[in-house]
């Protein structure tokens, strides 16, 4: 009789599992409210939107000793992270979750549609930070608010970790990543910010990728100098034709295949799901990660090439001071994400060997550390399975390595394993994190929204 009782406790006690019309229309307007605030870097509404969040978890019922915000200046321009608990009851080590809410910039003359205020069009949310990162955010803050409303006391604590500059110098990630691992000590971290359905055109679940693993990344400046001169007297060692012949040598210069377990699985798995080139260069490359004609394929890719090789890339360029000079310098800013194990002392090596002239100048702007690969934790890909169940029954689930860079890399840096399992599910098409006309499908929106309720119930109950 008294199993019994427990048992019936514990089942009132779990939250619903699916969002009612009140829930989802409150998560619509938290999206919108949250896409408004610009936080991209320069416009110092980081702190605005912290108090925004901090406000609507207090009125949910957290206390103040359950949020943490912590202060930073960074570049003289204040920011802030976010923290916030759902206390457990110590059965079991906390679980971290991730994500943030700075995004990168966007010029509203260049956007279709307004990029800082959300626009519902032809099925989609537009908007800056749609997919990257404000839909982890607004996911995980009203699923957080749902688990405190039902009165869910999980097996152990739940952390929620907003950074404030993930899009740039990663400050705030590396304080929360030093408090957590400190204070906290995490079983392991799950990132909102990587990872989750893969879909194909008409919405059908493909791949549920998993980001254990990620690039290191590298910002160089390549600068060309010169004496200059009146531009009436033209003269061959122009600084700008320099640079070009700079960039041309990292346009041509493919750096070294690699492959590791993680890559090598995720290639198999994409061989046996994906149909077309792509499929059978992916089988036969991890059959055969020498096979030629499966890596130029692969490569000619952008949904692959990152998962090949380290890529540098020319992101920005400045040059000149007046219209009626010789041109005294003229800067690329390369960016370079490295694959685990190579470093950036390798890479700068390779870059300026494919540059292959010593009067061009190679200067390290900006690295992180290079961060290794993560276990996945048991019970996670079941916890993961049961949260898909309704959504996508029969998806696969994969391992990968991310060729762009996350908050993720940090904590993997301090011994905690960090995987990133988003809620969202894209097409690969209309993956525009970072560029023009950034959408979610309105589907995905409120089809995800039980995602990380299901699944950080069932890792701590």
């Amino acid at each position: 009789m008294r199993t019994l009782l427990i048992f019936v406790v514990l089942l009132l006690s779990l939250p619903a599992e699916s969002a009612t019309v009140a829930e989802q229309a409150y998560a619509r307007a938290l999206y919108e409210r949250v896409i408004g605030f610009r936080t991209s870097k320069g416009h110092g509404q980081v702190p605005a939107l912290t108090a925004y969040l901090v406000g609507e978890l207090k009125a949910a019922g957290f206390s103040d000793d359950s949020i943490r915000v912590t202060d930073h200046v960074i570049d003289g321009e204040p920011v802030q992270d976010l923290m916030v608990t759902l206390k457990g009851s110590g059965e079991q080590a906390p679980i971290v979750i991730l994500a943030h809410m700075d995004v990168v910039g966007a010029r509203p003359e260049d956007w279709e549609r307004p990029p800082f205020q959300l626009v519902e069009e032809d099925g989609f949310f537009f908007g800056r930070g749609t997919i990257d990162n404000k839909y982890g955010v607004v996911n995980l803050v009203q699923t957080f608010i749902r688990l405190k409303q039902a009165g869910f006391v999980p097996n152990r604590d739940l952390v929620l970790s907003i950074s404030g500059d993930e899009e740039t110098g990663m400050v705030t990630t590396m304080a929360q990543r030093d408090y957590i691992a400190e204070a906290v000590k995490p079983a392991f971290a799950l990132n909102s910010d990587a990872g989750g359905p893969v879909l194909d055109s008409e919405g059908n679940g493909v791949l549920f990728t998993m980001q254990a693993a990620e690039k290191t990344y590298a910002t160089f400046e390549v600068t060309a100098k010169n004496l200059g001169g009146h531009s009436s007297r033209p003269r061959a060692d122009n600084a700008i034709y320099d640079l070009a012949d700079a960039l041309d040598g990292v346009r041509e210069y493919q750096f070294p295949v690699q492959v590791n377990p993680i890559t090598k699985r995720f290639f198999a798995v994409l061989g046996e799901t994906e149909t077309g080139a792509i499929g059978e260069a992916a089988a036969r490359f991890a059959e055969d990660p020498s096979d030629e004609l499966a890596i130029d394929v692969l490569s000619a890719n952008s949904e692959t090439v990152g998962t090949l090789r380290t890529t540098c890339v020319p992101t920005m360029l400045t040059g000149g001071h007046a219209e009626n000079a010789l041109p005294q310098s003229a800067t690329a800013t390369v960016n370079c994400r490295i694959y685990p194990g190579e470093g950036v002392k390798l890479t700068q090596e390779r870059l300026e060997a494919a540059i292959g002239n010593d009067q061009i100048d190679v200067a390290l702007m900006q690295e992180f550390a290079d961060s290794p690969i993560s276990n996945v934790p048991e019970g996670l890909e079941p916890a993961i399975r049961t949260a898909l169940t309704d959504r996508f029954p029969d998806i696969t689930l994969v391992p990968y390595m991310e060729s762009g860079g996350t908050d993720g890399m940090h904590y993997r840096n301090v011994g905690i394993d960090t995987i990133g399992i988003s809620g969202r599910g894209y097409v690969a098409e209309e993956m525009f994190a970072h560029g023009l006309n950034e959408r979610l499908r309105v589907k995905e929106f409120y089809d995800g929204l039980d995602y990380w309720l299901l699944l950080l119930t069932e890792l701590s109950k």
